[in-house]
């Protein structure tokens, strides 16, 4: 062979061995990657190419699958009360992706996770029969959340304080994922898209607003914990009207004739003394309260339940006027209503929070279970004496303050109610919160709930924490008791 021939054969052998190593890589560290890639036609298909396996509520599917009419996507996602369960769910879209449980669990939910395999279906990569979600969803809570919102904007959360177990998860306006589920709903999904009401958006998880009064549990538990006062029963030193800290701004109360002035913390939360409270965060100062309102969980940009759910803040950097505004849930203070539930969870729960989480269980075609979420896995957070002085206080309030529409006969229920300040200089209509707990003495039964009414359509005056949101949460916990 001559020099010439020899050069070209190992030349050629050199190609060859690159392409055999370059298609060894893309089939042994790329080929997932490429398979998972959203500009993968052939991932779309195979997602829909068989029925989608199921979420579940109380035992019964709340989505389905129906025979696609055309294209070459066999299958398209269907919901059974889309409108209720939208803010659980989420939607599949096969134009435009999967949110929510749909999202977290789409190859579960389409048969296309690897643990849903055996060895010999890994390396054949076979399809196989899809898995289920369940959720810890009561339909009972959720229809009547969804119910007494009605045509307001806002949104509802039930949690069951031992277990942590989210039993309603309520989001207004809402929308049918139904109608977005196939490839040919472009007008539906412009108009759901362009609505200026939001109604993708989840508001009890990733609209974070100001809470209000309903704030003053937080600031409350922190005086307590703190040692800045004895008991709930304790009289303030609490100025009314109060001036701001450094300035001539003078702080008053909604109800000019409620005996605030150097009120004890039962009477302040009764009455919702804005003077009282903006003192104490005043005196505490920001860290120590920003210290509590973490502990409560704000600040935690990875709460999952398992859906992300938007960081709550309690500002730094503040002066002692703006830490004092901070004590009435106002200046930069923003909560979601999961947050603000968990609030009473805490308190319901004997000073404890048990994590949150909306689903159970993530099982194969078999029923064997591939994810479970463990109940009860509680974390302290205030001492059971503090917890307990201000259940006792939250029940003033729905007895006898500015919480009584909340109200469930035969169970012990507390409240705070919370009206916050909307635009510059209070320009637009306020927000109206309210977060509470019951619990039925017959049953052992209990549960939190935290609403929040961005708008109601009510006119200004008619805004109040008791008048729209209390409502709400007592439908709630009268079904949750049930």
């Amino acid at each position: 062979m001559n020099k010439t021939i020899r050069r070209t054969s190992v030349f050629v052998l050199l190609l060859v061995l690159g392409l055999l190593g370059r298609a060894t890589w893309v089939q042994a560290y790329e080929g997932k990657a490429l398979a998972n890639d959203s500009k993968n036609r052939r991932k779309t298909i195979a997602q829909y190419a068989q029925p989608l396996g199921n979420i579940v509520v109380a035992g019964a599917p709340v989505t389905g699958s129906k025979r696609a009419e055309s294209g070459d996507l066999a299958y398209e996602r269907t919901y059974t009360d889309g409108e209720l369960y939208a803010a659980v769910t989420g939607y599949s879209s096969q134009a435009y992706g999967a949110t929510q449980l749909e999202g977290i669990w789409s190859g579960v939910l389409d048969g296309t996770d690897d643990r849903l395999k055996n060895p010999l279906d890994a390396v054949t990569r076979k399809q196989q029969e899809p898995g289920t979600v369940v959720t810890t969803i009561d339909p009972d809570v959720q229809k009547a959340g969804y119910r007494a919102l009605g045509n307001k904007k806002g949104a509802a959360v039930a949690i069951d304080p031992v277990s942590g177990r989210i039993l309603a998860m309520v989001s207004t306006p809402s929308y049918d994922p139904s109608r977005i589920a196939g490839t040919t709903d472009g007008d539906a999904w412009k108009e759901l898209t362009e609505d200026p009401d939001k109604p993708l958006v989840n508001r009890a998880l990733r609209q974070p607003l100001p809470p209000g009064s309903t704030f003053k549990l937080v600031v409350a538990a922190a005086a307590l914990e703190d040692g800045l006062y004895s008991s709930v029963d304790v009289r303030t030193e609490s100025p009314d009207p109060y001036t701001l800290p450094g300035t001539r701004t003078v702080l008053r109360n909604e109800n000019a004739s409620a005996p605030c002035e150097d009120a004890t913390i039962r009477t302040a939360l009764q009455y919702s003394c804005n003077n009282v409270f903006a003192k104490m965060a005043a005196d505490l100062g920001q860290d120590k309260v920003r210290a509590m309102a973490e502990r409560f969980g704000f600040g935690d940009d990875e709460r999952d339940v398992p859906v992300r759910a938007y960081a709550s803040v309690y500002p730094s950097g503040m002066d002692r006027a703006q830490t004092a505004l901070t004590g009435i849930g106002q200046f930069e203070v923003t909560a979601t209503p999961l947050q603000m539930a968990m609030v009473s969870a805490v308190i319901a729960n004997d000073g404890r929070l048990a994590s949150p989480h909306m689903v159970s269980e993530v099982v194969d075609s078999d029923g064997d279970a591939l994810e479970s979420f463990d109940d009860g896995d509680a974390t302290r957070i205030v001492s059971s004496a503090t917890a307990e002085q201000l259940r006792s206080a939250m029940v003033t309030v729905v007895e006898e303050g500015t919480g009584t529409n909340a109200a469930v006969a035969g169970a012990e229920v507390g409240g705070k109610t919370g009206t916050a300040q909307h635009g510059e200089n209070n320009s637009k209509t306020p927000y109206a919160w309210f977060t509470s707990y019951a619990k039925d003495p017959s049953t052992g039964k209990q549960v939190a709930v935290a609403v929040m009414i961005e708008d109601s359509g009510a006119a200004r005056s008619e805004v109040s924490g008791n008048g729209l949101a209390a409502p709400v949460a007592q439908k709630m916990m009268a079904a949750a008791l049930k």
